[in-house]
């Protein structure tokens, strides 16, 4: 548990803790920074690309912790893990996401947003990852947070194979809220009576879809919305675990910089 989070209080049970459904965004929100970056570093140690590769993205993975996704980046390290798990198994890529969790993701799992999950498991409601992370490294995540199931990008395997290319498209934005729209109607789910949970205005189609969308440490645009339309907003982040993220994230020098900068505009 990170020390920023383990500081605040556990949020307040809501109104709307007892619903049909509550679903959460992985990247932001339920952990800190890119989940796909994490498995990247997992990949890179045990060789499935170089150190320069993994140093590239490094830097994606400093944006995305100051700025929030941004949909090239992401997709550059997408088709990276696409273009080296081709021609692996998938349960060796599944071991990997099992160590990349134990190895990267548990740390930076955000107390505040687990509390959230934890308290409409506690009232009975089915809780969901919802995210543009492979689905393999979701269900790790779901797994292991004893929450209900993941849904994710999906790489095509054949005969237990990756090979290479999607099923579908990324889980992302409209396909997101669409991918929800389709496990309500298979589970019977009253959508206005489901909670919603995100970082980022890109997930706003989702968050419009169910009767109760909160923003968790969310982005300018997001946070705007969300004011505007009265939704609730969850604050799990802090200025002193900012800083040591993008000291891990970019490097100690690049670390430096940003930190400098941010205490600047403070």
């Amino acid at each position: 548990m990170h020390r920023d989070d383990a500081s605040r209080p556990a949020p307040a049970a809501g109104p709307d803790a007892a619903c049909d459904a509550a679903f959460f965004d992985l990247d932001n929100t339920m952990v800190h920074g890119a989940s796909l970056f994490y498995f990247a570093r997992g990949l890179a140690a045990r060789g499935f690309f170089s150190r320069r590769e993994l140093q590239r993205f490094g830097r994606r993975a400093l944006h995305f912790a100051l700025r929030g996704e941004n949909l090239g980046h992401l997709g550059e390290v997408r088709e990276l893990a696409l273009a080296f798990v081709a021609g692996h198994s998938t349960a060796e890529i599944r071991q990997i996401g099992e160590e990349v969790y134990d190895e990267h993701l548990e740390a930076e799992v955000r107390a505040g947003s687990r509390a959230l999950a934890r308290r409409h498991l506690d009232a009975g409601t089915p809780v969901w990852l919802v995210t543009a992370a492979p689905v393999e490294l979701a269900d790790v995540v779901a797994r292991r947070l004893g929450l209900t199931g993941a849904l994710g990008t999906v790489a095509e395997s054949v005969d237990g194979t990756y090979t290479g290319r999607l099923v579908g498209e990324p889980l992302h934005g409209q396909a997101k809220a669409d991918a929800v729209r389709a496990l309500a109607e298979d589970r019977g789910f009253d959508l206005t009576r489901c909670a919603a949970y995100s970082d980022s205005a890109n997930d706003l189609p989702l968050l419009g879809l169910v009767g109760s969308p909160s923003a968790v440490n969310p982005d300018r645009a997001l946070r705007r919305h969300a004011v505007a339309h009265g939704w609730p907003v969850h604050e799990f982040r802090s200025w002193q675990h900012l800083a040591r993220w993008t000291v891990r994230a970019g490097g100690l020098a690049a670390g430096a910089v940003v930190v400098a900068g941010l205490l600047r505009r403070r």
